[in-house]
């Protein structure tokens, strides 16, 4: 295989949902496959049943044993889910959730051995993927323990500008407060700086921090966790010069729409994060793991098991998970490239300013 394009590991997820139809509609455009070389770890004979069952155009595709015989001008699948495996839409099976596990322990076996540059996972039924080689409560934490090399991982939400890290990912609400401790916030906040800065391209990021009481408080009112924990984290990440804010109160943030003034957003707690993200993001948006070695991005939604065969599942999520994983694996290579040659990335920074002054210069020449 020739490795001129970005290869795109793609997962299949749970093969009773959405994920095979939000992939295929993705690469029915040719535009696609000129940007990246895109596997698919599932099965050639599942993508032909969800293709036939939702009546997708002909699509044309390669089945592969191996990912170093993938084709850059196709859409390629490795096959390692058992081809006589039962799909039944709209239901999570055991089934199912085997084969999900299957693509996604493969996945990540070709990527540590370098046959693929990033991951895209689509969604899975987090209970029915359960088993003695995946007791995680979603793929962040997956992805944490078996790509990790010792790194913390960070769940953020974006679209556009619209960055939402969430500070415990998936844990449950009654265990929320004991988990935001100074030490977690901190290095919550430290990745979440280092990846803006690193994966977006934003130079001084300004990061906005919710609180987890109502009102902030209220002055110590509703709980002390703000006056404890989160404002005395602030202020020290201040004096390192790590510009964050707050704490605000999540619902007079939103919705007097002041989170437009930030270049991420850290929530204290899934909802708290995801419930404001989904509505702005209007069904679109990306599931990025900061802070891992591993660029791996998803759609911004589930199996959705009850759209599942009605071929109306749109796939702008998924294309955007695509572009994303694209974006910033280019982005860390050529930073990568400018970090060894310290004169060209001065040079490469001075350019960027006089771009900046020249746009501005044209601006105002407008006005």
């Amino acid at each position: 295989m020739t490795r001129n394009n970005i290869r795109i590991g793609i997962t299949q997820g749970d093969i009773n949902g959405i994920g095979y139809e939000v992939i295929l509609k993705t690469f029915s455009s040719p535009e696609m496959l000129e940007l990246c070389t895109p596997i698919i770890y599932g099965s050639a004979k599942v993508a032909a049943y969800h293709r036939k069952a939702l009546a997708l155009p002909n699509i044309n595709y390669s089945s592969i044993n191996s990912a170093e015989e993938a084709s850059q001008d196709k859409l390629n699948i490795v096959n390692c889910t058992d081809d006589e495996v039962k799909v039944e839409l709209s239901t999570p099976t055991p089934e199912s959730g085997k084969a999900a596990l299957d693509s996604l322990l493969r996945a990540v076996e070709d990527y540590k051995n370098g046959l693929i540059d990033v991951i895209v996972t689509a969604p899975i039924d987090k209970h029915n993927i359960q088993s003695d080689a995946f007791r995680f409560t979603g793929h962040t934490e997956f992805l944490e323990e078996t790509l990790g090399e010792g790194a913390k991982s960070l769940m953020v939400l974006a679209k556009d500008r619209l960055r939402i890290a969430i500070a415990t990912n998936h844990l449950p609400i009654s265990q929320v407060p004991g988990a935001i401790t100074k030490e977690e916030l901190k290095q919550k906040l430290l990745i979440f700086n280092a990846s803006l800065r690193n994966d977006f391209g934003v130079d001084r990021p300004r990061i906005a921090v919710l609180s987890l009481n109502p009102h902030a408080s209220d002055n110590g009112l509703i709980g002390t966790e703000e006056a404890d924990t989160i404002t005395p984290v602030i202020e020290e990440l201040k004096q390192n010069k790590v510009l964050c804010y707050g704490p605000f109160p999540a619902d007079g943030f939103f919705g007097s729409g002041n989170f437009k003034h930030f270049d991420g957003v850290m929530a204290m707690y899934h909802d708290q994060g995801l419930t404001p993200f989904k509505l702005l993001a209007n069904g679109g948006g990306v599931n990025f793991t900061a802070g891992l070695p591993v660029v791996r991005t998803s759609p911004a939604h589930g199996t959705a098991f009850d759209l599942a065969g009605k071929g109306v599942a749109s796939e702008d999520s998924f294309r955007e998970a695509v572009y994303m994983a694209i974006d910033i694996f280019r982005y860390r290579t050529s930073e990568k490239a400018l970090r060894a040659n310290p004169l060209r990335k001065q040079y490469h920074e001075k350019r960027d300013d006089s771009d900046k002054l020249n746009l501005q210069a044209a601006e105002m020449k407008e006005q």
